[in-house]
C-alpha cells in the first residue's frame, strides 16, 4: 500500500466521525496478526488456567513432551528465549513433577529435559484444550485456509531471525 499519496486531516475543522476509517490499520500484517492473536489468547489463557500453565510455559511443556531429552539451550533457541528466563520456569515445572532432569547422553554438560508420566497426561490434554480454542478461533476457515495462514505466518517469523 502506497501511503505518499494521503492528505493531511484539516486540524483546524471540527469534525465528527461517523464511520472509523482502519484501513491503513487493516493494511499492516502486525496489526491484523495482533487483532487475531487477541481473539485467541484469551480464549487460551483462560482453558489453560486450569493446568497453571502460561503460553510460555506451554510452549516449554510441549517441546519437552514432543521432543525427550531437549536441552535449554534448544528450547531457548527453538522459542528464542534467553537463558536465564528460561531457568525459573524449567525449575516451576520439575517442582510440579511434569519434567525430570537427566545428563545429556552425547553432551556431559547439558541435562536433558525429560517429560514425566504426569507431564505426559497434562499436556495430552492441555494440548487437546488449545486445539480447540484455535479450532473455534478459526471456524471462520477451511482446513486449506489454516493450513495457509500456518504456512504464511511460518514463512514471516521463520525467515526474519
Amino acid at each position: 500500500m502506497d501511503i505518499s499519496h494521503k492528505t493531511t486531516p484539516d486540524l483546524t475543522a471540527d469534525t465528527a466521525v461517523d464511520l472509523v476509517d482502519t484501513r491503513f490499520l487493516e493494511s499492516l500484517l502486525g496489526y491484523n496478526t495482533r487483532r487475531a492473536t487477541l481473539v485467541i489468547i484469551g480464549a487460551f489463557l483462560e482453558r489453560m488456567e486450569q493446568f497453571n500453565l502460561r503460553p510460555v510455559d506451554f510452549s516449554v511443556a510441549s517441546l519437552i513432551v514432543h521432543n525427550p531429552g531437549i536441552t535449554s539451550r534448544q528450547l531457548c533457541a527453538t522459542l528464542g528465549l534467553l537463558p536465564p528466563n528460561l531457568v525459573g520456569l524449567i525449575n516451576t515445572l520439575e517442582k510440579r513433577g511434569l519434567i525430570t532432569r537427566r545428563p545429556h547422553p552425547n553432551d556431559g554438560r547439558a541435562m536433558g529435559l525429560h517429560p514425566t508420566p504426569a507431564g505426559i497426561a497434562l499436556m495430552q490434554v492441555a494440548e487437546q484444550e488449545a486445539f480447540d480454542v484455535e479450532a473455534q478461533a478459526a471456524s471462520t476457515l477451511t482446513a486449506t485456509e489454516r493450513k495457509t495462514l500456518i504456512r504464511l505466518l511460518q514463512k514471516v517469523y521463520l525467515t526474519s531471525t
